[in-house]
């Protein structure tokens, strides 16, 4: 019988009010089920954020050094765990079991490095125009925050807003994804071994219509961190603006790699692969877009297909295999259709392109690591966030259009160049118009010092990780101090 998990509220693991369960699934093989959760309703959210309410007077006074020391042994407790966390976030995820280790790995840089942010300056001292007077200003926290986290990076991305949220004094409601919550199960863990007080991080696993909506509607809730779909964000920045809060947004990407005609062609390929079909292309940060300029076009097209027909496909957990599943049944529907959609619009299916078949296939969301070439800037499989495994190869004529095509979209987070031509990289660095710029590397990737975020409508204009984050989990406070 699979293990029944519970939410955390107020220090304590419970069931949702009303009983209701959900069932985490392997998407390599749907036979097999890793656990029960609860699907907590808009009251449970309730209570958690009434328990995060309660406990931030006491955290918010908690000294810094105090809370750096409790993410660090909360780094320490994940780190002597990285295999077994790592096994569950590919058997509920999808992802190759390197890249789940690797992403625990992550998790565990984020958390100690703002475990050293604790003992950073919070403030800023000020010259006064009267002589008695002592000014200064010092970031504090905001309250009660509620973090909204998508599946595709399980542990990465809640541990990315957790940390600074805590470090910097606030009080947490996490509602991971429906589909991936032991990963999750994880990290509130990890903070409860390490002796955080009742109350600082809740867990509630539910549907956002109902644990999601509740933190987005309810005034206790100070801010909202959310990472996900454009359409659903639009509306969450809205509904909480409305109501006086404050929310940051890390939404979609249509990143493109570029390959310039001096470029390394075997290297291109394989960023591109990289960037394309790692985490099944489940990432924001995915290369979706290859732009190459047209004297290198036919055979950077040839070696990229050439290479992605040997790529092994299968479950995670096996150690020869490069690409795991689709993270569930919708998620494989959407890339099948997006891959009509681009064979319909004109563009010319290289290789893959359907879903795989056979014993080792039956159970499981697997579709073939697919290249299109003809692809056209104007055409939906260039322009929209499909979040799978397929990449379309446009053509460009030279740097100057190369850069313009790789604009021409919404989004702009992540880009890539391939070149040796440091003259061409630096261009491509103050022309192309993302958050994230990468010379000779793939579009995906980021360090945890360093600010993560996108232009455009990739983002709201805010920045996770590094040194940035506190800015969207803190305000000023200015205080003049006078004697009597």
């Amino acid at each position: 019988m699979p293990q029944q998990y519970k939410n955390y509220i107020d220090g304590q693991w419970t069931d949702a009010s009303n009983h209701a369960q959900t069932h985490d699934i392997n998407p390599a093989n749907t036979r097999e089920e890793l656990g029960t959760f609860p699907s907590a309703t808009r009251e449970d959210a309730r209570r958690a954020i009434d328990a995060a309410q309660r406990a931030f007077s006491n955290w918010a006074r908690t000294p810094m050094p105090k809370r750096g020391e409790i993410l660090d042994k909360a780094a320490n407790w994940l780190e002597a765990r990285v295999d077994e966390v790592g096994a569950a976030l590919t058997r509920e995820e999808g992802k190759t079991f390197v890249e789940g280790k690797a992403e625990v790995a992550r998790g565990v840089s984020i958390l100690r490095f703002f475990a050293g942010e604790c003992l950073q300056p919070t403030g800023d001292v000020y010259p006064s125009a009267s002589a008695s007077t002592f000014l200064f200003a010092e970031r504090v926290p905001l309250g009660v925050v509620g973090l909204i986290t998508p599946w595709n990076f399980p542990c990465a991305i809640p541990t990315w807003k957790m940390a600074p949220a805590l470090a910097y004094g606030n009080t947490i409601v996490f509602k991971p994804a429906e589909i991936t919550p032991l990963t999750a199960w994880y990290i509130v863990s990890a903070f409860e071994q390490a002796g955080l007080p009742p109350g600082v991080l809740n867990l509630v696993v539910g549907r956002g219509s109902q644990a999601g909506q509740e933190l987005v509607e309810n005034s206790k809730v100070k801010a909202i961190s959310f990472t996900g779909s454009n359409e659903v964000g639009t509306r969450l920045a809205a509904t909480v603006a409305q109501r006086g809060g404050k929310s940051q947004l890390e939404l979609g990407g249509k990143n493109p790699i570029v390959v310039l005609n001096d470029a390394d062609i075997s290297r291109a390929v394989e960023l591109t692969i990289q960037g394309a079909m790692l985490s099944t292309g489940q990432k924001c940060t995915a290369t979706s877009r290859a732009i190459v300029v047209r004297d290198v076009a036919n055979e950077y097209r040839d070696a990229l297909a050439a290479r992605v027909k040997q790529l092994r496909v299968g479950d995670g957990m096996q150690s020869d295999v490069y690409m795991g599943p689709l993270v569930s049944a919708d998620a494989e529907k959407t890339v099948l259709e997006y891959i009509e959609i681009g064979k319909n619009e004109g563009a010319r299916l290289v290789t893959g392109g359907e879903k795989l078949r056979g014993e080792e296939y039956a159970h499981g969301f697997f579709v073939a690591p697919t290249v299109f070439d003809n692809v056209t800037p104007d055409m939906r499989i260039a322009q929209e966030e499909i979040f799978g495994p397929v990449v379309g190869v446009i053509q460009a004529k030279d740097i100057d259009d190369a850069i313009a095509l790789a604009n021409h979209t919404r989004f702009g987070l992540s880009a890539s160049v391939v070149t040796r031509d440091l003259n061409l990289a630096l261009r491509f660095m103050r022309e192309i118009e993302a958050g994230i710029v990468h010379v000779n590397s793939m579009t995906a990737g980021a360090e945890p010092q360093a600010p993560f975020g996108g232009f455009k409508e990739s983002s709201s204009g805010t920045r996770e990780q590094g040194k940035a984050a506190r800015e969207f989990f803190t305000q000023w406070k200015t205080v003049y101090v006078d004697p009597l």
